[in-house]
């Protein structure tokens, strides 16, 4: 099995923590943005893209501040995702924090891929 590695993609986001947090962290948020369609039972998330079903358990969250999805069909352990909120203390911008993990070769197609999940996210908070 080839060692996955960790990327880190961080973003401006022009709007309050809460409001951000709310479409990372709830089915409707996620379906808005990330995935054509998006379920949960208790803690686990169904995500679906193209009729294909991946689920994810939401194991790590602090409100307004951060959400960790873990694939369920992953034994590893670098097999999740993670959105961080931070906010500037002085100038009050908002990024978010993306940590995801790819194959090598795989990198620039998970960022590119990222990028544009994270343009639908903005359109859709007006930023």
């Amino acid at each position: 099995m080839e060692e996955k590695i960790k990327i880190h993609l961080e973003y401006l986001v022009n709007c309050s923590p809460k409001v951000l947090y709310n479409r990372l962290s709830t089915a409707a948020g996620l379906a808005e943005w990330f995935a054509d369609n998006v379920t949960v039972k208790g803690k686990i998330f169904t995500f679906t893209w193209d009729a294909t079903d991946q689920q994810a358990e939401k194991t790590l969250h602090k409100e307004n501040k951060m959400v960790r999805y873990s694939w369920l069909d992953c034994e590893e352990e670098d097999c999740y995702f993670e959105f961080k909120i931070n906010q500037d203390e002085l100038t009050n911008d908002v990024s978010l924090i993306v940590t995801d993990f790819a194959e090598v070769e795989e990198e620039q197609e998970v960022r590119d891929l990222w990028d544009m999940q994270i343009s639908d996210l903005k359109r859709i908070l007006g930023s």
